[in-house]
């Protein structure tokens, strides 16, 4: 026997208070007389709701969800009535509504008063038969980007997942951005430190200058030392020379 939505919801609910729930998954329960029924106001938080094969028929008790963005409710027997989403849900960026009983544009057009609505299913619906069906739908809901999974161009949609990862990846790229134009920490500390190198470069420098000239410094000496010597040398012959002079004389 299938579980009735209103048991549904609560074994989902795990203890939670209707407020707390953000995402509620209520596939394959059955629906008394083709409506919604356990959902109410209290589920304000609620941003992801999916009934998929809940033998639906109507939409009427739905309750307000200003919050929810995503809403599944592919292979149903919905047939109209789509125009109590833009009032109850008026912030949908996605819905499916893939294997349902819609035939025509005249049903599908309600969901132009959907302004943020951007992705729509619609396979295995009737109205997939018309001709010029997909150009006809983006005509229609200029708002929206994705039809059954394609944009106009042929370009597929990316899954939530993906998304996400993009949003993450753009974030750690702005926070590395961020890092780079503010510098690293510490990157004065690491330029005070390339200057006191350069610095104290320049003082080995000055004192091998100063090795040097005191190296010249001691070579001259060393020069001028021997000229004095050469110089005494020279007088002490010459006092040799006239002492041999005066002996001679005598």
């Amino acid at each position: 026997m299938e579980m009735k939505m209103k048991q549904k919801i609560n074994l989902e609910l795990r203890n939670r208070a209707p407020e707390e729930v953000t995402e509620l998954v209520l596939d394959n329960c059955h629906s008394v007389n083709g409506e919604i029924e356990g959902l109410n106001d209290t589920f304000k938080e609620l941003e992801f709701l999916s009934m998929v094969n809940v033998a639906l028929t109507s939409l009427a008790g739905l309750p307000s969800l200003s919050k929810l963005r995503k809403l599944e409710l592919s292979d149903n027997i919905i047939s109209g009535g789509l125009e109590v989403l833009a009032e109850k849900c008026p912030n949908l960026t996605y819905l499916n509504l893939s294997g349902n009983k819609i035939k025509d544009l005249s049903t599908v057009e309600a969901l132009q008063n959907l302004k943020s609505l951007k992705s729509l299913d619609l396979f295995n619906c009737e109205i997939t038969n018309l001709q010029d069906y997909r150009e006809s739908i983006f005509e229609l809901l200029q708002q929206i980007t994705y039809l059954d999974g394609f944009d106009q161009e042929d370009n597929e949609a990316p899954d939530s997942e993906e998304e996400e990862d993009d949003e993450e990846d753009d974030d750690e790229e702005d926070e590395d951005e961020e890092e780079d134009e503010a510098g690293p920490p510490g990157g004065y500390e690491e330029e005070e430190e390339d200057e006191d190198e350069a610095g104290s470069d320049l003082e080995g420098e000055e004192e091998e200058d100063d090795d040097d000239d005191d190296d010249y410094v001691e070579e001259g000496g060393d020069e001028e030392e021997e000229e004095e010597e050469e110089s005494v040398q020279g007088e002490k012959r010459k006092r040799d020379i006239e002492d041999e002079g005066e002996e001679e004389d005598d």
